[in-house]
């Protein structure tokens, strides 16, 4: 076998014993998962957000970024619930790059997935503790879930992974919110199949154990966009992909239709200052159409301190170093004029 076996690494259990959950921290987290899967189910009308950098690279710069999303949602309470986003592990289209924190928490140092391990847990603690906002990762390495299952409000399903059975069954075990991404092909059927096959019940392998699991009534839809033939960015979140999808749901006999419009990657073209246009559509498709409003939970953006992007070794401060991102003026400002529209 080609593999190098480096060290064997501490199960979730022991990890969460070393950086536990307190009960004041427990209780934020219910109350706030609460709000976030009622706004799924339809029983909350508010605009949830999912926002906040591509990846998550630097503790100080992404705890900075939400505390400053934590003043934004005092003003906007009553209209918009904010989910920080903070993205621990990246995928990488061809396998190469910065993987994310879980493989290096220092992007500029060798991979070390133990520091990598504690250094996530730490780092969505503390933005539980010091802002009360529980917040979203994603879940590349379905085996690796555990190590954050207790802390997490929102899971997301990229569009490399929708399709992979693993994937689907242990999001079927989650109590959480799991938004599932349309393939990078754009087959809605596909994710319509994710969602089914997330919303049922299962028996599988999973870190060496036979488990089953009841289904995740909150697992939803996320349209990212796609690429065609000639490897084109193709946006999905028109007026008329939102109404095929709602009779998609309907057909399928799903009863509460859910879907989260991820403003950036193919829909924008990875052009992140395209994001507040997208928005702005979305919203008027959400007041034309009854069906599409009951849709249409919220929307996924890409923002962080600094606009744009940079590389590893350039150091400035609440930059992406992966993809793009619009900046705090402009996410401020955006966040204001989606509660003026709603």
């Amino acid at each position: 076998m080609n593999m190098n076996f480096k060290c064997k690494l501490p199960i979730p259990a022991e990890v969460k014993e070393q950086y536990p959950v307190s009960e004041e921290t427990q209780k934020i987290i219910t109350e706030r998962n609460a709000e976030i899967a009622d706004i799924i189910r339809g029983k909350n009308d508010r605009l949830m957000l999912i926002i906040g950098p591509c990846s998550a690279d630097n503790e100080d710069s992404v705890l900075d970024y939400i505390f400053r999303l934590r003043g934004v949602q005092e003003k906007v309470s009553d209209k918009i619930l904010i989910v920080p986003r903070i993205y621990t592990n990246k995928p990488r289209t061809t396998g190469k790059g910065y993987k994310g924190m879980l493989h290096q928490p220092d992007p500029s140092k060798e991979p070390d997935m133990y520091k990598g391990i504690v250094a996530i847990r730490k780092m969505h603690l503390r933005a539980i503790q010091e802002t009360g906002f529980t917040c979203a990762d994603e879940m590349l390495y379905p085996e690796n879930h555990r190590y954050l299952n207790d802390l997490l409000g929102y899971v997301a399903v990229g569009a490399r992974s929708v399709e992979n059975q693993q994937h689907r069954l242990t999001a079927s075990g989650l109590n959480v919110p799991v938004g599932m991404k349309n393939p990078v092909s754009g087959s809605l059927a596909v994710l319509m199949n994710s969602i089914e096959a997330a919303q049922s019940g299962h028996t599988f392998l999973y870190r060496g154990w036979e488990v089953t699991t009841n289904g995740n009534e909150l697992a939803h839809s996320i349209l990212r966009g796609y690429e065609n033939h000639h490897s084109q960015s193709m946006p999905n979140y028109h007026y008329e992909t939102l109404q095929l999808l709602c009779d998609m749901y309907e057909a399928k006999g799903f009863a509460n239709p859910a879907a989260i419009i991820d403003t950036n990657h193919c829909n924008s073209g990875k052009r992140p200052f395209e994001q507040p246009r997208i928005v702005k559509e979305v919203l008027s498709s959400r007041k034309y159409s009854s069906d599409i409003r009951k849709l249409v939970k919220g929307f996924m953006i890409e923002s962080y301190i600094e606009d744009g992007s940079q590389k590893i070794d350039e150091h400035i401060y609440g930059k992406s170093i992966t993809d793009p991102c619009i900046g705090w003026e402009k996410t401020e400002k955006m966040i204001y004029e989606i509660a003026d529209r709603i």
